[in-house]
């Protein structure tokens, strides 16, 4: 691997992962070395990956896995050591199954210098083996986001580390989604968000089986749903249109089909409807696309009901403590 392109001095990393392997090794490989104090944090892996982390050079948080995982938590575990020993001025996040671009962190840095108003920098993200599978090819094609001032951030971002401490870091009780309601609270104390032409990180998500397209967009919908509670109002609005149009066309509208065609057959004429979307949406994103982007409503709206269901039974447990 070439050598990465050196860093001032000012940027630390945090990488998370669980059972890596080799994706772990290549990640931390990929790191200038003076990208530190460089923190891995390990959420109960069996693979040797902590072994590996510390060979690299790196230092290991391990969550304590009695406690519920979440990405979140992960990142603030691995923010809060890397500021116990001496925190930089930045912060490179970073997921175990993704190689960091050279050139990425010396252009990431540059444009925070440039920019005090910019608290969050990304890059282009990219499959390493869009080849490998459809499911690799939809995922690249999501990392294909436009350029210029954005809303939110993925997985992978620079990140000033006072920003961060100053909004109280990640929600820790997010299954995911937690990077966009981060930006949300970043952007209203003041911080930017930017995405900049910029290779930033090769993803490895090794998905071969419809199964794991599933639960990937299963999950998608369930931190719509949980986005659109926390912000959903005016003028964030976070999630709430895509909340809606997973309910709508993966609930809503089918569920109309089947039990008007009790009344009358004509209802299932309702399902017309999706062929047409998918080729609107081909039309602007890609025939294959497209096609999966209406099927992913699906998944999306069990992901919504399942929030929703999860956050009704709490609530009924909270009355039934409370009485």
């Amino acid at each position: 691997m070439t050598e990465p392109h050196r860093v001032s001095g000012a940027v630390g990393a945090v990488i998370i992962g669980r059972n890596e392997g080799a994706r772990l090794v290549a990640c931390l490989a990929s790191f200038p070395v003076d990208a530190r104090p460089m923190i891995y944090v390990d959420s109960g892996s069996t693979d040797g990956s902590v072994a590996a982390a510390r060979a690299a050079g790196a230092e290991v948080v391990a969550l304590d896995m009695a406690v519920p995982f979440t990405a979140a938590r992960a990142r603030n575990a691995g923010l809060a050591r890397l500021v116990e020993l001496g925190a930089p001025e930045f912060v490179q996040f970073v997921d175990g199954d993704c190689v960091v671009q050279p050139g990425w962190l010396p252009t990431a840095e540059a444009f925070l210098n440039a920019h005090p108003e910019a608290g969050v920098v990304c890059g282009r993200r990219r499959e390493v083996r869009p080849e490998a599978s459809l499911w690799n090819r939809l995922c690249d094609a999501e990392w294909d986001t436009p350029v210029g001032q954005a809303k939110a951030c993925g997985g992978d971002a620079l990140m000033r580390v006072a920003a961060v401490q100053a909004v109280g870091g990640y929600d820790p009780k997010l299954i995911a989604g937690e990077e966009p309601e981060l930006c949300v609270r970043l952007r209203a104390a003041g911080w930017q968000v930017w995405r900049i032409d910029e290779e930033m990180t090769l993803h490895d998500a090794a998905m071969t089986r419809l199964g794991q397209w599933w639960k990937r967009a299963r999950r998608g919908g369930h931190a719509f749903a949980e986005g659109a509670a926390l912000h959903g109002a005016p003028p964030e609005r976070l999630w709430v249109l895509e909340t809606r149009r997973a309910v709508l066309w993966g609930a809503v509208l089918p569920l109309l089909a089947v039990l008007g065609a009790w009344v009358s057959p004509w209802a299932l004429t309702l399902l017309l409807l999706y062929p047409l979307q998918m080729l609107r949406l081909g039309r602007r994103h890609g025939w294959v696309r497209g096609v999966f982007m209406v099927l992913a409503k699906v998944p999306e709206a069990l992901g919504v009901i399942q929030y929703w269901g999860n956050r009704l039974r709490r609530r009924q447990a909270r009355l039934i403590e409370y009485k």
